[in-house]
């Protein structure tokens, strides 16, 4: 009797005809979401940082054929992003901007998308040099806000070049200027 009584239960509400499973539960995930990476937080050493490199760099005056002279001209190319005097910041790059790949215009649509820009230079590698030039590799580091709102984070590495003291070389040759970039962007 008391079988019969909880299957009259377990059947109520249904008739014979419906006798298709009801479906699971809608179960609403209640585990918190992560909260979404501020670029300005992110510390050297973490993802989406420069690499933790505590080497101590020389404090005094800065030798601008070293490796630390290059250090100085990507530290101008990303405050002159910062400062969105993006024509300038092309001029940086080697054979007049053009080895960044893009004209002019196109280099500055590319960052005019950004609303805020902040930079961040990590301690460059050892110089290296081939056929009468040196080249030096420095962990980058740009970050800000997009003009649509969210979060952009780019690391990588930018490779800087200047022409050695070489018979017939220019000023400008002799000056370290961008020669190309990995930047991508990072979570």
């Amino acid at each position: 009797m008391i079988l019969s009584a909880a299957l009259a239960c377990a059947a109520c509400g249904k008739s014979q005809q419906d006798s298709s499973p009801e479906p699971p539960p809608i179960v609403e995930n209640t585990l918190p979401e992560a909260p979404p990476v501020k670029p300005e937080t992110i510390k050297p050493g973490e993802p989406g940082g420069l690499p933790d490199d505590r080497t101590p760099i020389s404090e005094g005056a800065i030798d601008p054929k070293s490796g630390q002279g290059a250090g100085q001209v990507l530290q101008l190319f990303g405050g002159l992003l910062e400062q969105r005097r993006f024509g300038e910041a092309y001029r940086l790059w080697s054979d007049s901007g053009r080895a960044s790949g893009l004209s002019e215009p196109q280099f500055i649509a590319a960052y005019d998308k950004y609303a805020e820009i902040h930079s961040e230079v990590g301690a460059p590698a050892q110089m290296e040099g081939a056929a009468g030039s040196s080249y030096v590799d420095i962990p980058f580091r740009l970050y800000g806000k997009l003009k649509s709102g969210g979060p952009f984070n780019l690391v990588g590495t930018v490779t800087l070049r200047r022409v050695n003291d070489v018979p017939g070389s220019s000023d400008e040759q002799r000056r370290w200027h961008i020669y190309k970039s990995d930047l991508d962007a990072r979570p």
